[in-house]
């Protein structure tokens, strides 16, 4: 009797716990769907740690500000969806949720247009809030913002800004993407647009984010095939120049003096990048031809001298072997003609 009172109450015990973890996976899920940011547990960023944007091996940087109109094919990828589709949502609308969450940084952009990942320029969410004129409400310490309420479809510019350097630990030349800030378009009295720039990000605290977040970068084929990090390590964007590091901090609008220089003067920026890493592997491709060449000249060298030697050793044997005896020969010849003397005589 006491055996059949243990085994059903194991029984139930075990019903109750199977319908239990259902329960709690069905409520783990809905939370994770409510949620729109990427969530990383701390192990799983370190599994993505962060590349270092100075390499302390970097011989030559150059420091590229590019700005990014989402109205173009090639960045469509950050601004699609406008509005959240599922649990897919656009660029601006997963860094703002980060951001409220605390997962990342937000720095402030200083009227110099630089960037500064310090903690002294960290932004206080609740001045960015109020800034840009978004609702929130703020309970506990921390602040909720309905998704209509985020701005995502007037953020339709981004700065980035790119470093190009040279790796001499690694021996190649790269480009990364280390900071980006969005830009809020306001519209003005006259339809005009008055473009605001937010805030700075560092590249590396979100990268981990980006990587697990994919997008579609294609109008023709609609999946979603690649990550967002990938599309920024990839360069899959499409940028204008607006500035570069220089010592008087001057963006290229301040010095150039009407539109048509300002376009010149972006071309002449670009070539100048393209030609200087074209010419990295030129000059290694030449130094290899040139190491190829002096080696087959020296092969060359060797085999003449050796064929040189060769002739003067049969040379020098020619005149040192003693000459034949002619003798021989014409003892043959004399003998032959006593031959046929003597058969006419018979």
């Amino acid at each position: 009797m006491k055996r059949i009172v243990i085994l059903t109450v194991l029984l139930v015990v075990l019903a109750s716990g199977a319908l239990a973890q259902p329960q709690r996976r069905v409520a783990e899920q809905k939370a994770a769907a409510d949620n729109k940011a990427v969530s990383l547990s701390p192990r799983a960023v370190s599994q993505y740690p962060a590349q270092t944007s100075n390499p302390s091996e970097v011989s030559w940087k150059r420091d590229i500000y590019r700005e990014l109109d989402l109205r173009k094919e090639a960045n469509a990828a950050l601004y699609y969806p406008e509005e959240p589709l599922g649990d897919r949502v656009n660029f601006f609308t997963l860094i703002f949720n980060l951001i409220l969450e605390g997962k990342v940084n937000a720095y402030e952009y200083r009227l110099d247009g630089n960037e500064l990942f310090a903690e002294s320029n960290k932004l206080n969410i609740e001045n960015l809030l109020d800034n840009f004129y978004i609702y929130y409400v703020k309970k506990d310490g921390k602040y909720a913002v309905e998704t209509s309420d985020i701005p995502s479809g007037q953020v339709m510019k981004y700065y980035i800004k790119e470093s190009n350097f040279i790796d001499q630990r690694a021996s190649n030349y790269q480009t990364r993407v280390t900071a980006i800030c969005p830009i809020l378009m306001e519209q003005d009295v006259d339809d005009s647009y008055v473009q605001k720039p937010m805030f700075w990000l560092n590249y590396d605290e979100i990268s981990p984010y980006l990587s697990q977040t994919q997008v579609m970068t294609s109008s023709f084929n609609n999946t979603t095939n690649m990550s967002l990090d990938d599309y920024f390590v990839m360069r899959r964007y499409s940028g204008d120049i607006y500035k570069t590091s220089n010592l008087r901090n001057q963006s290229l609008s301040e010095y150039c003096e009407n539109d048509t220089v300002l376009l010149a003067e972006r071309d002449r920026i670009e070539h100048q990048l393209i030609d200087f890493e074209s010419g990295l592997w030129a000059s290694s491709v030449k130094s290899d031809q040139e190491q190829a060449t002096d080696t087959g000249k020296g092969r060359q060298s060797r085999q003449r001298a050796a064929r040189n030697k060769s002739e003067k050793d049969n040379e020098t044997s020619k005149a040192t072997r003693p000459a034949r005896e002619k003798a021989p020969r014409t003892s043959r010849s004399a003998s032959s003609s006593e031959r046929l003397s003597v058969n006419r005589g018979r």
